[in-house]
């Protein structure tokens, strides 16, 4: 992709990414959110929802990014948000990071209560089944990074997720 420090590890199931990453996402409980990018596309602004979307806690990025249906990648302090996205010379689409998305813009500067891994189970037992989420719970709210079917997608609905918490609540 292009991505200055992108070098994702795919894990599958929530036992395996709890027991990789699960700590440190319950460490994050108490920080606040200072910054997140995106990958967008400067010709329409539209986001590249395949690319890592990183976050911020006061120091400590978390790097999330999905693929196929069920494989999550979690890194840690690795992307470069200031280095420009190589390798796509010629193409029709030229990205670069946004430090701009009205989901996850809200919660910017607010203490995170904790975080979760939301486990995917639907009624109809569909292809998705057992793929991994991770939400982050604010006081104002809460927002997931999710597989939207071999792509990242974020939101706040979890029907149809079963929570893990990771760790306690932070917050009153």
């Amino acid at each position: 992709m292009g991505i200055s420090g992108f070098d994702p590890v795919f894990l599958t199931g929530i036992g395996a990414i709890r027991g990789e990453h699960g700590a440190r996402l319950a460490a994050l409980a108490g920080r606040c959110l200072t910054g997140h990018a995106l990958v967008r596309f400067v010709e329409d602004g539209e986001w590249f929802a395949d690319c890592p979307v990183v976050l911020d806690f006061d120091g400590v990025q978390v790097e999330l990014c999905h693929w196929k249906l069920d494989e999550v990648s979690i890194g840690w302090n690795t992307i470069d948000t200031s280095a420009a996205i190589t390798g796509w010379d010629g193409l029709e689409l030229t990205p670069r990071w946004s430090f701009a998305d009205d989901q996850i813009g809200r919660f910017a500067g607010q203490e995170l209560c904790g975080a979760a891994l939301l486990e995917w189970r639907s009624p109809g037992h569909d292809l998705a089944n057992g793929s991994v989420a991770v939400e982050f719970t604010f006081g104002a709210g809460r927002f997931h990074v999710a597989n939207g079917l071999d792509e990242n997608s974020i939101g706040e609905d979890v029907s149809g997720f079963v929570r893990h918490m990771l760790g306690r609540n932070a917050c009153p």
